[in-house]
């Protein structure tokens, strides 16, 4: 089973991160790396990417000649998707986990970030399937 775990942040989060003294962010990525290691290791890493920052995201939609007609940045949105993972995983329970431990990373101070991580099972289809 395929299942996609999605960072978010709301804007103070992306905010109060850009503001982490290096050896904490310096810190997080290092748990990070350990984490895409093991799941690697154990046949669950499929990919992960971190996007660019919210302030570059732009909504696109169809003009009505078909051409794109883009809304600019989106600073007022409520979340921002920062990253994701996709895992290959036996259970959803162990998705979960998965999640639990991203969700745990450190934080300045020693704590852990409590970042929400939204889980979703990727819908697979067979060629012809609707």
């Amino acid at each position: 089973m395929n299942y996609i775990l999605l960072m978010t942040s709301n804007k103070a989060g992306v905010n109060s991160y850009r503001q982490w003294p290096r050896a904490d962010v310096e810190k997080h990525f290092a748990f990070l790396h350990r984490l895409n290691q093991e799941l690697t290791e154990s046949g669950e890493f499929v990919a992960t990417e971190a996007l660019a920052g919210p302030e570059q995201a732009l909504i696109v939609t169809a003009g009505k000649d078909g051409m794109p007609v883009t809304d600019g940045v989106f600073p007022e949105s409520k979340e921002f998707l920062l990253g994701y993972w996709i895992v290959d995983v036996e259970s959803p329970e162990r998705a979960y986990e998965i999640a639990a431990k991203l969700s745990a990373g450190p934080a300045p101070g020693g704590g852990a970030t409590a970042m929400p991580i939204e889980v979703r099972q990727i819908m697979t289809r067979k060629a012809g399937d609707l």
